[in-house]
């Protein structure tokens, strides 16, 4: 089954009189359960396709399909409502919330989503353990390494159960050790689950970890391989 499907899309920003397009005629699906990363160099396009697919931008021309339901058209409102059932993410520079600790930053997307106590204390706990971090819970940001903050928002990004994943460069401010410990976490947790993974990156070390690499060059996809 495909969680997300695009179509001949464009996306152009303009500012003044200068145009520039970012995307021109892509076309991709994603299936359940890859674990794809997007590569390219700067200006390629990768984040603006991994922003597509997340729902927080509206390309200029062409389709967008996310869990079967065309987004083209959608409000802010209507694709924040999809992302918050569809879609979680993992961000370059944590994101974490600095004055909570792991396991409130972890329970944070599911006191949103109107979860009690109980669901909220096993899921946090579950989760915490699959990111090898339940020892850690009642630490707050600054008195974690870099790693253990990135897999506190994989966590986090698990939280709600999603569909699909999506990474911006999810290793590029940690160190090799580091790096690779989150990769072999997101794998594991990509085989144990199923859920999707998709990253923007051009980090070799995330790339050799992917099933499928789909590389851009000037707003197009130029090759697309699957190992």
């Amino acid at each position: 089954m495909e969680v997300a499907k695009l179509t001949n899309v464009t996306r152009v920003y303009k500012i003044g009189e200068v145009e520039t397009r970012a995307l021109n005629g892509v076309s991709m699906a994603i299936s359940d359960g890859e674990f794809t990363s997007l590569v390219g160099p700067s200006g390629s396009g990768k984040t603006t396709l991994l922003q597509l697919i997340g729902c927080l931008d509206k390309p200029t021309s062409g389709s967008v399909i996310i869990g079967g339901q065309e987004t083209t058209n959608l409000s802010r409102n209507q694709r924040a409502d999809l992302r918050k059932g569809t879609i979680g993410f993992v961000f370059q520079f944590f994101a974490l919330i600095p004055t909570l600790t792991a396991y409130e930053n972890v329970e944070m997307p599911l006191l949103l989503n109107g979860k009690t106590p109980a669901q909220r204390k096993q899921r946090v706990m579950e989760l915490l353990e699959a990111v090898d971090l339940a020892d850690r819970g009642h630490h707050r940001p600054d008195q974690l390494s870099g790693g253990q903050q990135q897999r506190v928002a994989v966590a986090r990004a698990l939280s709600t159960n999603p569909k699909m994943i999506l990474a911006d460069e999810p290793t590029a401010n940690l160190d090799t050790a580091n790096g690779e410990q989150v990769m072999e976490i997101m794998k594991k947790l990509n085989k144990e689950t199923g859920v999707t993974f998709v990253f923007a990156t051009h980090d070799p070390r995330v790339i050799k970890y992917a099933s499928r690499v789909v590389t851009l060059e000037d707003g197009v996809i130029v090759k697309d391989t699957k190992g």
